[in-house]
Formats: structure tokens, C-alpha cells, sequence
């Protein structure tokens, strides 16, 4: 057993493994400049870093862990840049989805995927039909997402819905909210990581990250390797999560438990 498989075994049995990890890949463009490559280069590079975390979450036993793809805010980039991607998504899809199957893991997609372009949607619902019985880890791609689409969308549904008369408002609560919410099949993250050094959340789950932990990675992306994993999780791990109640309250709980 090499160093990084002792890591890997110490985290899974020191500590509880998130059972949800969400993750801003932050860095590409930048990861490229430095490199003095074209931006898509450092899109490319991150394909490869998306396969090795994907495989690594796996191995871990994480069992959602959600990629921020390509944001509602991204269609208005370069237009030649938003081709590439997509180009870029369809090649990426073809190439991964034996190993996904092979693998065991479920492929899903959060967003309105209605914008994409017709190929690479009929392409996603595809990838999503032939990976659906699949138990291991389901990877969801945030794909044309944006935490404030999501929120104005499920305040759609819901007034359309009081309108017709199949709810009532007094049953709006934070529970039902949560049913008109892409993520409604899926639960909270339990750790947020973003990449590339920023510290904002850029529009990412906002509903959902009310209670995650943080993890800022100044590597970008296409440099962050199992090891800045194994950090975030470890910080994650020798964290106290109290959910607004006191330090007392939690330890009671934990030690009721035992």
C-alpha cells in the first residue's frame, strides 16, 4: 500500500466521509494564462482532473458529488469559447460514459438543460437512461445552473401551483420548498470546495450550502489532485457542525448515541 492509499484508508476510518461533496472548478482559464496556453487548454487539463476526483470520491465512498459545470452566467462568454465547451462536453460524454457504467456510477444533471445545444441534450438524456441503475456514486453535473435560476424557478412553480389550487400557501415551508428545487432527489452538501483560490460562492446551490463547510483551495483546478482532496476532507472531518445549536447540545447528541 503506497503513501496516498494509507491516506485515503486513514480518512475513511478516522472520520466520517461527507456523504455529499459539491465542487466550484475554478481555475482554467487562469491555470492556461500561466502556462501561456489558450483558455481551452485549461479547459482540457480539467477534464482530466474531473475523472481522476470522480474515481477518487468513489474510492472514498462518497455518494453524490456535484460538479459545477457551466453556469447560467457562463453563455455570455466568447461565443467561440461556449462552442468549444460544448464541443468540449460532447467529446468528454462519449469518451466517459463506458467507464462510468464500468465503474458503477450514476450520471445526473441539475440546470435548465432545455439551453443546451440539441445534440449535446439528447446526448445527456442518453448518458442519463444507461447509467440510471447504477448505485455506487451518482455525479451530478450543475450544467446551465445558477442558484438564483433555481430559486426563481421553484417561486414559479409554486405560485402556479397555488393558482390551480394544488397547494395552499399556509403549506409553504422550507420542506416543501425543497420539492420544486432541482436538487429535490439529492441531499445538502456537506462540503463545498472551490477551487483556484477565490472566496465567493458564484451563484453555486444557494439554497442548499445554508449549513455546508467551506474548503478554499488556492490550486487550480487543473493541478488539484487527491491529495488537496484528502486536505478538504480531513479540514471537514475535525470540524464541529452545530447547525445553530451550542458545542453542549452536539456532544450530548454524540455521546446519547453511543
Amino acid at each position: 500500500m503506497n503513501s496516498e492509499e494509507k491516506r485515503r484508508e486513514a480518512l475513511k476510518a478516522s472520520g466520517c466521509i461527507p456523504r455529499h461533496i459539491a465542487i466550484i472548478m475554478d481555475g482554467n482559464g487562469r491555470w492556461a494564462k500561466s502556462k501561456g496556453f489558450p483558455r481551452i487548454a485549461g479547459h482540457q487539463e480539467g477534464v482530466k482532473t474531473v475523472r481522476h476526483i470522480v474515481e477518487v470520491c468513489a474510492e472514498l465512498g462518497v455518494e453524490y458529488l456535484t460538479l459545477y459545470t457551466f453556469s447560467t452566467e457562463n453563455w455570455n462568454r466568447p461565443k467561440e469559447e461556449v462552442s468549444t465547451l460544448m464541443r468540449l462536453l460532447l467529446r468528454t460524454l462519449r469518451k466517459e460514459i463506458n467507464d462510468l457504467n464500468k465503474n458503477n456510477i450514476r450520471l445526473s444533471t441539475i440546470g435548465d438543460i432545455d439551453q443546451l445545444p440539441d445534440r449535446v441534450r439528447e446526448e445527456f438524456l442518453d448518458a442519463f437512461e444507461k447509467t440510471k441503475n447504477n448505485s455506487r456514486m451518482q455525479l451530478i453535473l450543475a450544467l446551465s445552473y445558477s442558484g438564483r435560476w433555481e430559486i426563481t424557478e421553484a417561486v414559479k412553480k409554486i405560485a402556479a401551483d397555488v393558482k390551480e389550487g394544488k397547494i395552499s400557501t399556509e403549506e409553504v415551508n422550507n420542506s416543501l420548498f425543497e420539492e420544486y428545487l432541482t436538487t429535490s432527489h439529492i441531499p445538502d452538501p456537506d462540503l463545498l470546495i472551490r477551487t483556484g483560490g477565490e472566496y465567493r460562492v458564484s451563484n453555486f446551490l444557494l439554497w442548499q450550502i445554508a449549513y455546508t463547510e467551506f474548503f478554499i483551495s488556492d490550486v487550480y483546478w487543473p493541478e488539484f489532485k487527491s491529495k488537496h482532496l484528502y486536505d478538504a476532507i480531513a479540514s471537514f472531518q475535525h470540524r464541529e457542525r452545530r447547525f445553530g445549536k451550542v458545542s453542549e447540545q452536539i456532544k450530548k447528541k454524540k455521546k446519547d448515541l453511543i
